[in-house]
């Protein structure tokens, strides 16, 4: 029968872990080995004893390289050169945006699979969708920690002191984060106002009773359940309607990715200076290429010489890690139960949920995403 084996995350902040105590009883009744790696889920207060209580085997790092046909994570591991050829590896590896692992990978003979490749739509493939799972996750912090950081009060309060305003909140990008930061911020009682390029996505926003800021630039429907991109005019007019309404807002959430891409820029240099001081805006775009909002900065809360406080909150699903690791675990049950019908794994590149996921098997790319995404910076590079 097959061996899954768990690693510990190595990248820094990471307190998440791919496979729960749960999820590890519920592979162990299906006959399958499991070995998870010493303190591998101890930073989401999963102990060690939790799994071998579930029935794993809790080994070094080293054994579960040597002795695991499927290696669980959810950052590509900082060693995936210890991955011997014929292993699968799971997690979400982000090979749109590092297609030199996931070249390397193939070089190795290494079965990458990658959780965040699933296609939205799929409506088949749900359960598996860790994006999905993990964006919930981070929506909802985003809204807490707005909170935390936002200097007054959220909800109307009447006092004998006298009444205080809600805080007026503002969320750019309606996926799965966004509508969960404005529905956690509507729940702690703050005036809400949601943004998003899609008009689909803006049925959403009213549909959650909050109000919809209308820019006036048209739809911008992609493909996947993604906005595509803006043209210059476009863009143009976002960046003008923006600016203008941006100031009127105490906390703004911006939650706007391109896949494989850069964030786009939503909340300029200009529109920061025209904001209150006291301020608060929480960008979980940002990266160290740029994010939503100019001037973030991953895993950084910084205060301008505006009084603004800026929080480039790329990771906040670290953050809850028992919550966001026992969905995420979900995810990848749903996806081993797929691959391992007889607790065998059984590749099936004609399958669609297979195709869209695998990144590469059997020595080379597969995945025709990756291929293209290749393809294109040859040429932009030539």
């Amino acid at each position: 029968m097959t061996t899954v084996g768990v690693l510990r995350e190595t990248a820094g902040r990471e307190r998440r872990v791919a496979l729960t105590p749960d999820g590890a009883g519920r592979l162990r009744k299906q006959d399958v080995t499991v070995l998870v790696e010493a303190g591998a889920g101890a930073h989401a207060w999963f102990e060690d004893i939790a799994y071998d209580g579930a029935g794993a085997v809790v080994v070094t790092r080293e054994q579960v390289y040597a002795e695991a046909d499927v290696l669980l994570c959810l950052h590509p591991p900082e060693d995936a050169a210890a991955t011997r050829p014929g292993q699968l590896l799971v997690g979400l590896l982000n090979p749109l945006g590092n297609l030199e692992l996931a070249q390397r990978l193939a070089t190795a003979g290494v079965t990458a699979i990658s959780l965040d490749l699933l296609p939205r739509t799929l409506s088949r493939a749900q359960a598996m969708d860790a994006l999905t799972s993990q964006a919930n996750v981070a929506g909802y912090k985003a809204a807490l920690l707005a909170a935390e950081a936002y200097p007054g009060f959220f909800p109307m309060l009447m006092t004998a002191a006298g009444t205080t305003r809600p805080a007026q909140v503002l969320v750019l990008g309606a996926g799965v984060a966004g509508l969960q930061a404005i529905a956690t911020a509507r729940r702690l009682g703050a005036l809400v106002t949601g943004y998003d390029v899609r008009e689909a996505a803006r049925a959403d926003i009213a549909s959650t009773g909050a109000a919809v800021l209308d820019t006036e630039t048209g739809s911008a429907e992609g493909t996947g359940g993604y906005a595509r991109s803006l043209s210059g005019d476009e863009q143009s007019a976002q960046q003008s309607a923006l600016e203008e309404a941006i100031p009127r807002f105490d906390v703004v959430i911006t939650t706007a990715q391109v896949p494989g891409g850069a964030p786009p820029l939503l909340v300029s240099e200009n529109a920061l200076s025209k904001m209150r001081p006291g301020s608060v805006l929480i960008d979980l775009a940002s990266t160290a290429a740029g994010g939503n909002v100019e001037g973030s900065i991953p895993d950084t809360r910084r205060v301008t010489d505006g009084g603004i406080t800026i929080i480039g909150a790329n990771n906040l699903a670290s953050t809850v890690p028992s919550a966001a690791s026992t969905a995420y675990a979900r995810n990848v049950l749903a996806l081993l139960t797929h691959l391992m019908p007889g607790g065998e794994v059984v590749l099936d590149l004609d399958d669609e949920v297979q195709a869209a996921v695998v990144v590469s098997h059997g020595g080379r790319l597969v995945n025709a995403r990756i291929r293209a995404a290749g393809q294109d910076r040859k040429e932009t590079s030539e």
